[in-house]
């Protein structure tokens, strides 16, 4: 695996230029041969929109794929994971990661271009804890758009953004990383996030002029409705999870996410 001499440092001044900080950008990966290297080129394109460099941490789990391969010859950090956890996942490149400031991306999704500089900036202010970022399909369909406007309005309502999650890892560490859950860890890590920030004095928001471009694979391979279908579905298993017998929801959740890409 690549070790820390071909790690590259992203510098940006704040606070006029007294303190320089840096930051890493970790990549939970299962099998994503097909998708890794063009979200660690949208991270590549971010850094030199802002004029720095990132410390890129893929953490391959359970990857029987050319994933590790294929991100360590573009530059990325590889560690190797055998959790069946996306939130211990996502908490073990933490751990990893030599940056004072933590971005999140799943691999199969990609950052704009302006990213990192936004939040580098909302975090120079110092009147945010951290934060999400909006979604965008990367194509769109009547589901879709159906998808795409129900998060619209819950993020909206809630406040509790996700995609992209950002902020600095003291912070991280301080709410003890990402909630260890099987599913529903964003939320749960957003409110953590924002409850941390009201003690600190600090906001959690949402990046304005960026957003994380949201994949459609899944969509792809087994329908636009997919979600529709399977809350219509899976409608007993909710209720059962609802009673305190989660084995039929986290046997879908093992389907949908933890044994995707094989």
């Amino acid at each position: 695996m690549v070790e820390g001499n071909q790690v590259a440092e992203y510098r940006i001044s704040l606070r006029k230029g007294e303190n320089v900080k840096t930051i890493s950008v970790i990549i939970p990966a299962h099998n994503e041969e097909q998708y890794v290297r063009r979200c660690i080129r949208s991270i590549r394109k971010a850094e030199k929109d802002s004029g720095g460099r990132a410390e890129v941490i893929v953490v391959c789990n359970r990857c029987t794929d050319r994933t590790a391969e294929i991100a360590e010859k573009l530059g990325a950090k590889v560690i190797l994971n055998e959790d069946r956890c996306i939130a211990k996942v996502r908490n073990a490149g933490i751990s990893a990661a030599s940056g004072e400031i933590i971005v999140t991306i799943d691999c199969d999704n990609r950052m704009t271009k302006g990213t990192l500089k936004e939040i580098a900036d909302l975090i120079e202010t110092g009147r945010y804890i951290g934060g999400g970022a909006p979604m965008r399909f990367e194509r769109y369909s009547l589901p879709l758009f159906l998808n795409d406007w129900m998060c619209r309005i819950g993020f909206a309502a809630t406040g509790l953004y996700c995609g992209i999650f950002w902020a600095e890892k003291a912070t991280f560490q301080a709410i003890g990383g990402f909630a260890e859950k099987k599913a529903m860890e964003d939320i749960a890590t957003a409110k953590a996030l924002r409850a941390y920030g009201r003690k600190t004095g600090k906001r959690y928001t949402v990046l304005r002029k960026n957003f994380m471009i949201n994949s459609t694979r899944k969509y792809d391979d087994l329908g636009d409705w997919l979600y529709f279908r399977l809350m219509l579905k899976n409608a007993g298993a909710f209720l059962k999870a609802a009673a305190g017998n989660r084995s039929e929801l986290d046997h879908l959740y093992d389907e949908l996410f933890y044994d995707y890409n094989g």
